[in-house]
């Protein structure tokens, strides 16, 4: 708890003075008035995140948080629960999704075993188990408070780790079999939304047992009233421990003032934790895509961001947020490889 308060502490504001700075370069660039449309936005956010009017974000890192849920026995998911640990260690060897669009951006892929229910014999993956997977949360608490806030320290201490060894854009990741029941019940619990409205099929639910997932997460809140106004509770009663090691990455770079990466459902759902415990962490957040899951737009709604692109992705992972790095650096590109009007000699 000692490592939580002393992050929360360190969470400030943005820095006006930079990005009024920065906004003013870019509105005196030579192109028309607001013709890059997000990517100026990313820039000034880039700035106000850093206190740098020329920020730089060449030094990339996914980190991504792999954990299992006992509400899986409730038969919320298409596959088996093993694939979480067959997966974590294939983001070590280089070979998932985010680590295909990683390499492209030129960002390293890290991955922490937070809580499989098995052991992972590799030793490229991080072992912070805090046990085998959360308990089933439509019988009771997922982990207990402590185990809330640990699944948050480890998430600080990871991201503080990685801006040590010189990370300044970070993107958030995840694997974890059912886990977008556990993300639905959170937005639910926060929103105050009848699950049926925004449950998902995930990896790949038959739509007809839609209806029974939306079911065991209703329970799941009916049998533990977690508190929307405490995310500390909210994660404890219904999350994962991947979503809290996630959250505590937002919350870790805000101390820092590192921007860092919002991927799909699950990890919105660790922004809605975040952001619950401590508002000001919204304004470091950057969102990366739309989520093809049928709660995403909700989702978004929430946390009150909006993502900078729509290609129907789901798989999570940390995908979009590898794809959203090159847009990242694109706005800081921008900033230093164009001129202004004046630079270029011309007086309008």
């Amino acid at each position: 708890m000692k490592l939580l308060n002393q992050t929360l502490k360190k969470i400030g504001t943005l820095n006006k003075e930079s990005m009024k700075k920065t906004r003013q370069r870019i509105d005196n660039l030579i192109k028309p008035l607001g013709s890059l449309g997000k990517i100026e936005d990313i820039a000034v956010k880039l700035a106000g995140i850093t206190g740098n009017t020329f920020p730089t974000v060449d030094n990339k890192v996914v980190i991504v948080m792999s954990a299992d849920h006992g509400v899986y026995e409730e038969g919320v998911a298409p596959d088996p629960q093993i694939l979480t640990a067959i997966q974590t260690p294939n983001f070590a060897k280089g070979v998932t999704g985010v680590c295909a669009f990683a390499k492209q951006a030129r960002a390293d892929v890290i991955v922490v075993d937070i809580g499989v229910a098995t052991d992972i014999n590799d030793p490229r993956v991080i072992n912070r188990k805090i046990r085998y997977g959360t308990s089933n949360m439509a019988k009771g608490p997922a982990m207990t408070r402590e185990e809330a806030i640990k699944s948050l320290e480890i998430g600080i201490e990871i991201t503080a780790s990685q801006i040590k060894e010189g990370k300044n854009l970070i993107g958030t990741g995840e694997m974890g079999i059912s886990n977008t029941t556990s993300s639905t019940a959170i937005f639910s619990a926060i929103g105050k939304l009848d699950p049926i409205e925004i449950v998902g099929i995930g990896a790949g639910l038959p739509v007809e047992k839609l209806s029974h997932k939306a079911n065991v997460i209703k329970k799941a809140i009916e049998i533990n009233q977690p508190n929307p106004k405490d995310g500390i509770d909210v994660l404890a009663k219904v999350g994962g421990f991947e979503i809290g090691g996630m959250a505590g990455v937002f919350l870790g770079a805000a101390a820092h003032k590192v921007p860092v990466v919002v991927d799909g459902f699950i990890s919105t759902a660790a922004a809605l934790i975040a952001i619950t415990i401590e508002p000001k962490v919204k304004d470091f957040l950057i969102p990366s895509h739309h989520t093809a899951e049928k709660g995403g737009q909700v989702a978004y709604k929430l946390v009150g961001l909006e993502p900078m692109f729509d290609m129907g992705l789901r798989l999570g992972e940390g995908s979009g947020a590898a794809l959203a790095f090159n847009f990242i650096e694109a706005a800081t590109y921008m900033l230093k490889e164009m001129i202004t009007y004046k630079e270029a000699g011309i007086i309008l």
